[in-house]
């Protein structure tokens, strides 16, 4: 009797035949979409190359304390001396307190694509949530969001980060912070305009029909349409977050207790490379910017042309 008993309870426990399914149909459809993306996006050389790039920084900023060592960034146990010239021993030179420019850039992209990813993410949250919000919502709600990231939108995005970067503690979160809040606009303005594009199909109208709330269908039938224009909108933020904050580091305006690929710009114009022709300590950071920077834009190029190939991108 127990054991019969236990058995209609695990029984009753499992979901029914018809949502196990509808879920593995679920999960085989994601799959195909997803080895679909891949077929189409191999298709762009650009945008492999772009991947490639990004998955070697990546390693590298991970794999940093073995490459290079953890204590490659103290100023007191400096192996070589001020200044010095590429050679064998060091490959891109020193500083001017005798550190390795190659170890330093090495640490220098851990902080880069950080800043990078946290800030573009930051960006893309308040976009989507903003776009949805305001392209959702008609009426006075709008309004508002709208004018509000209009003003963001006309405001010098770089004015307004150093504006905050200024007043508010230098850190590496400050400047993650600042970078966000300043950068959201087009993200809004890109999503609502999808969001309406969406909203005016015939099931949007089934669903309010049958009773569907705002966050129902704001969550369920409007966000996973428009996920696809901010995971491409996402991968060009990341780059143009890390070209601001090479900037805000630039101008001292990041943290100096960490080192980043704006920070070793700004330590090499202090220490005078511009005017001493010191090129290895100036060029490897900027190239490092400008490649990382070249990688996230093919992968973002890439990424648009597959899920909107209308837009005709070159492969």
């Amino acid at each position: 009797m127990t054991a019969d008993m236990n058995t209609d309870l695990d029984t009753a426990q499992l979901p029914p035949p018809a949502e196990k399914s509808a879920r593995a149909l679920a999960r085989a459809r994601k799959r195909r979409s997803a080895a679909r993306f891949w077929r189409e996006y191999r298709a762009h050389r650009s945008g492999l190359w772009g991947l490639a790039g990004l998955i070697l920084i990546a390693l590298i900023a991970i794999c940093a304390p073995l490459l290079v060592g953890a204590d490659s960034q103290s100023v007191t146990d400096a192996p070589g001396g001020a200044l010095e010239a590429p050679s064998g021993e060091f490959p891109l030179g020193t500083d001017q307190f005798g550190r390795s420019v190659l170890a330093l850039l090495v640490w220098g992209a851990r902080v880069s694509l950080t800043v990078g990813l946290l800030a573009a993410f930051l960006c893309v949250a308040i976009g989507t949530v903003v776009g949805i919000v305001a392209g959702h919502f008609r009426g006075w709600y709008s309004t508002v969001l709208m004018r509000v990231t209009d003003w963001f939108l006309v405001m010098p995005t770089l004015v307004l980060a150093i504006a905050l970067a200024t007043v508010m503690s230098r850190s590496i979160w400050t400047v993650i912070l600042a970078i966000g809040v300043t950068t959201w606009p087009t993200t809004a303005r890109l999503v609502r305009a999808q969001t309406l594009a969406v909203e005016s199909r015939p099931y949007i109208e089934r669903s309010r029909a049958l009773g569907g709330g705002h966050r129902h269908i704001m969550l369920r039938h409007v966000l996973p349409n428009v996920m696809p224009l901010v995971l491409a909108q996402t991968t060009l933020v990341i780059s143009s977050a890390i070209l601001t904050e090479a900037t805000l580091a630039f101008l001292g305006l990041g943290d100096p207790t960490i080192t980043s690929w704006g920070g070793m710009l700004q330590d090499a114009r202090e220490a005078g490379a511009v005017s001493a022709g010191d090129w290895w300590y100036l060029a490897p950071p900027g190239l490092a910017i400008a490649l990382v920077a070249l990688a996230f834009t093919l992968c973002g190029r890439a990424i648009e042309a597959v899920l909107n190939p209308k837009l005709g991108v070159a492969r």
